[in-house]
């Protein structure tokens, strides 16, 4: 390019400066977004990064991690909290001299306005998935969260979807253009086996397995009452013990010898055989956008049966399997033995295309530093 002024030239020479905010932190130890930080934070990388963390889930404070430095507040990362975490984290983040900001999660967008206004940096979010859809919040907090929903895609330099189903509601819902980046999952299947799967019946030498965080809108009454109308043997790993409606499931169908109710798992080995061992991926949720448990689990090469939606149509480009309701489900279990190989394979070669966590560092990484003048 032939006029690129000297102040460019030191840009283009220098790594780029970025914060990140809307996570618990760094090392990943809760869920998507922290996986994703997680990978982003190669040493490799042509960035240095601040990540805001949340001293609440921190025993030992790391001062720093891969590439990235450390900032904790001591202030819950999740709940209603997350609006003063999340504001903070961006305040001071703009106090960094920082180039972009990565504003994971839309609760603190609310003050976007007021950064706006000194702060000269790019500010890239990730929405999300429509957080202000799921049932499990009132009134009050879905019209908070579509609000806040808005502020970000208003005020943003740039909008991340995680699925294309979500960039096709952005683009209908405010005109405006995102930038679709999933999630990797490649790093579920490169860590060492580990053999010891005494938790699981030594009579299950074949199940399904479901894993995912235990709430409704996850459809996980249905999966339970579907398999406990069948002999076919189910595993469920979830954190049962959060919430009422986990409570009173795990009691009742910790009754039926068919159905193993695990609590969360959060050694990746023992994760690793568990998956590696099922013989169907079962996938209920029914809100969000590419959610992070299929994606690993697309790596494994198995039947995958999803909840249908267009969020899970999306992430298995059609060729999962498909379930509405409790009804459709028992069928297709009753069936397993009739399922199309072929659909294991689809879904490992989807995988390996779209979820590579090389692919999303880079399609995050090219939005991050991308420069007005190129």
């Amino acid at each position: 390019m032939e006029h690129i002024t000297q102040k460019s030239h030191v840009k283009m020479k220098n790594k780029y400066k970025i914060a990140v905010v809307g996570t618990v932190g760094l090392p990943a130890n809760y869920g998507g977004f922290e996986t994703l930080v997680e990978n982003l934070t190669t040493k490799d990388a042509p960035i240095d990064m601040i990540v805001f963390c949340s001293s609440k889930n921190y025993d030992y404070k790391l001062k720093t991690y891969k590439n990235a430095s450390l900032i904790y507040l001591p202030i819950k990362a999740n709940g209603i909290s997350s609006i003063f975490y999340d504001s903070i984290s961006l305040l001071i983040a703009t106090f960094k001299k920082t180039d972009s900001i990565l504003l994971l999660g839309v609760s603190g967008a609310c003050i976007l306005p007021i950064i706006n206004l000194f702060y000269r940096g790019k500010i890239v979010t990730n929405i999300d998935g429509l957080e202000w859809k799921r049932n499990k919040w009132g009134k009050i907090t879905k019209y908070f969260l579509k609000f806040c929903e808005r502020i970000a895609v208003k005020y943003s330099s740039a909008i991340i979807a995680d699925n294309q189903a979500i960039a096709d509601y952005v683009l209908q819902e405010y005109n405006i253009v995102s930038t679709v980046i999933a999630y990797g999952g490649d790093h579920a299947i490169s860590y060492p086996k580990k053999n010891n799967l005494n938790i699981l019946p030594i009579e299950y030498k074949e199940y399904s397995l479901a894993l995912c965080r235990i709430e409704p809108e996850n459809n996980i009454h249905t999966i339970l009452s579907s398999y406990s109308k069948t002999q076919e043997n189910l595993v469920f790993i979830g954190n049962w013990d959060n919430s009422t409606y986990g409570k009173e499931l795990k009691s009742k169908y910790s009754k039926y010898k068919n159905i193993k109710i695990l609590d969360p798992i959060y050694d990746i080995g023992t994760l690793f055989e568990i998956r590696k061992k099922c013989s169907v991926y079962i996938h209920g949720h029914s809100a969000g956008g590419t959610n992070p448990s299929l994606v690993e689990m697309m790596f494994f090469n198995k039947i995958i049966v999803c909840y249908d939606c267009s969020y899970n149509r999306s992430t298995t480009e059609n060729k999962a399997i498909y379930f509405s309701n409790e009804t459709e489900l028992l069928k297709i279990i009753n069936n397993r033995t009739n399922l199309n190989e072929d659909i294991s394979r689809d879904m490992f070669q989807i995988a390996n295309d779209r979820y590579l966590w090389a692919i999303v560092k880079q399609q995050y990484l090219d939005l991050l530093i991308k420069k007005d003048f190129e």
